[in-house]
């Protein structure tokens, strides 16, 4: 995938983040998984994006206070104005070395113009390996079922 399609988000997840279990607020990594996908897809169309819809979320393992936190968002695939990213959320105990999969969730976005209207996007680069051509067909079904769901 180009560049143009990913990021990579570190925080550290400070006490203004957590509860009062000293685990993560759900909503403070909802929001970072959210930015890293906009960045992800803003960077690959060039242009403001706006949420659509987040597909299941489910929390894996608890991130606590003082973990880094590393918030990966890859465009997956592209329609007219839409596009799928994949966000995938692993927490580092920094001190034991330790990096887990907390979360993963697929976002989708549309590229709108200066009036908000939805706005073309450049498709993908050419697909290269048999794990990109994988992945993406999987991100085609994904989207045929998000649509059936309207």
């Amino acid at each position: 995938m180009s560049r143009d399609s990913n990021t990579l988000m570190t925080e550290i997840v400070l006490p203004s983040h957590t509860n009062a279990h000293g685990t993560i607020f759900g909503g403070v990594v909802m929001s970072w998984i959210d930015i890293a996908g906009a960045i992800a897809a803003g960077r690959h169309s060039r242009s403001p994006v706006v949420t659509v819809s987040i597909d299941s979320l489910h929390f894996i393992v608890p991130i606590k206070t003082g973990f880094i936190v590393s918030v990966k968002a890859n465009v997956t695939y592209v329609g007219k104005t839409s596009m799928e990213v994949e966000v995938v959320v692993e927490a580092e105990n920094f001190v034991t070395g330790e990096t887990r999969k907390a979360t993963h969730a697929f976002l989708t976005y549309v590229a709108v113009d200066e009036f908000g209207r939805p706005k073309k996007c450049p498709g993908l680069p050419a697909l290269k390996t048999a794990e990109e051509k994988k992945r993406h067909a999987e991100a085609v079904e994904r989207q045929k079922l998000r649509l059936k769901r309207l």
